[in-house]
């Protein structure tokens, strides 16, 4: 039996002064004398980051391999940034892409690649009114063969984003009644339709504000929906640039806290020194953080969960401990990742060591030290 006690530092959404870790799990009587102590000095420790949006990372992207040894790659670079568990997203592309990258999480989950616990389809499914970066030839109507190739992951979770005008209410059915996660996305959608998707079974937003039908008056669309809607769980993108910060404090004053996701929607320039890199045949480029391409159109972004952790707290106001639970406590959650997400006992220890400044010092996953700085 491996053990480990985390000790003179704070834990984060929990009252104790101490924890411990036996075979990778959380406990809360530790049957023997702890093999090592682990010092805080005075730091945080926290769960590990549940990223549900990672196009990419350590210059390799999810669309151009979609391999093992890409999400591997991928897990890799994020792993620095305190992303434990990760759904790497392949945007809009064609159905027998998306069978080889749902393939690719099958045998990834099966040969053990850290990390990875299912994934992130964005489009194709999709308004071509709100593409946004993606691949407008790609979309296309749900169908009962694109709903079977859906439902039909062994391993792990499957999330879809798509635009509730491009389906209707019975088929959201029967993807959620086989097991999908379904986000609203990238869709013109109005509040009515969006609000019958919600009602419907669909229980996710992807990156809130972005690609959708904004709030206006006299027609709220999608972002009306969501700031209305008090169950479902927006994604949001805390960078500065794709979101006005003082919007997402608006929409922390509409609905629960605990109801809102820290994403990235990372590229291959995370973890990585190259800038740049090419997208469907588009070249893309960082600036200021974001990807953007030639006609300046966002194509993503350059952020890393640590840094939306921190974004958080300084453009939106929150403690530590509530954008700690954005990070991991609602993920886990939104995907029904019941092992995982806090620091209680039974779960999985994933866990970080921040710093006086939240700082990354330390990453675990299942209690297996992978990362720390020297």
């Amino acid at each position: 039996m491996s053990s480990l006690q985390f000790v003179n530092g704070t834990f984060v959404g929990t009252t104790i002064d101490r924890l411990v870790v036996e075979d990778g799990i959380i406990v809360t009587e530790p049957s023997s004398a702890a093999e090592s102590i682990i010092d805080l000095q005075g730091g945080y420790l926290l769960p590990g980051f549940i990223d549900t949006q990672v196009n990419g990372g350590g210059d390799v992207l999810f669309n151009d391999s979609p391999t093992v040894e890409t999400i591997a790659r991928i897990g890799a670079a994020h792993r620095p940034f305190g992303t434990t568990s990760f759904l790497p997203t392949l945007i809009s592309d064609d159905l027998d892409k998306v069978d080889a990258a749902m393939r690719a999480v099958e045998q990834a989950i099966d040969s053990g690649i850290r990390g990875v616990v299912g994934i992130h389809l964005e489009g194709p499914f999709l308004n071509a009114g709100r593409k946004g970066t993606h691949d407008a030839t790609k979309f296309r109507r749900l169908d009962k063969d694109a709903i079977a190739l859906l439902s039909g992951l062994r391993h792990g979770r499957t999330l879809v984003t798509l635009a509730p005008e491009c389906c209707d209410d019975d088929q959201i059915r029967q993807l959620v009644e086989a097991g999908v996660t379904l986000a609203v996305g990238h869709s013109d959608a109005d509040h009515a339709r969006t609000s019958a998707a919600f009602a419907a079974g669909m229980t996710g937003v992807t990156h809130l504000y972005n690609a959708m039908s904004p709030l206006n008056h006299r027609a709220p669309g999608v972002v009306g929906a969501t700031l209305e809607n008090d169950h479902v769980y927006a994604g949001i993108i805390v960078d500065g640039q794709h979101v006005s910060p003082a919007a997402l404090r608006i929409a922390l004053r509409a609905r629960p806290r605990d109801r809102f996701m820290l994403v990235t929607d990372a590229m291959p320039t995370v973890g990585s020194a190259t800038k740049c890199f090419t997208l469907q045949g588009k070249r893309i480029r960082v600036r200021n953080g974001v990807c953007i391409e030639e006609n300046e159109t966002l194509a993503g972004s350059d952020l890393d969960m640590a840094s939306a952790l921190r974004n958080a707290m300084s453009m939106m106001g929150l403690p530590l401990a509530d954008a700690s639970f954005m990070a991991s406590g609602a993920p886990a959650h939104f995907l029904d990742l019941q092992d995982r997400g806090r620091l209680a006992s039974g779960l999985r220890a994933d866990l970080l060591w921040l710093d006086a400044d939240h700082r990354i010092r330390a990453v675990w996953q299942g209690g297996a030290l992978t990362f720390s700085v020297t």
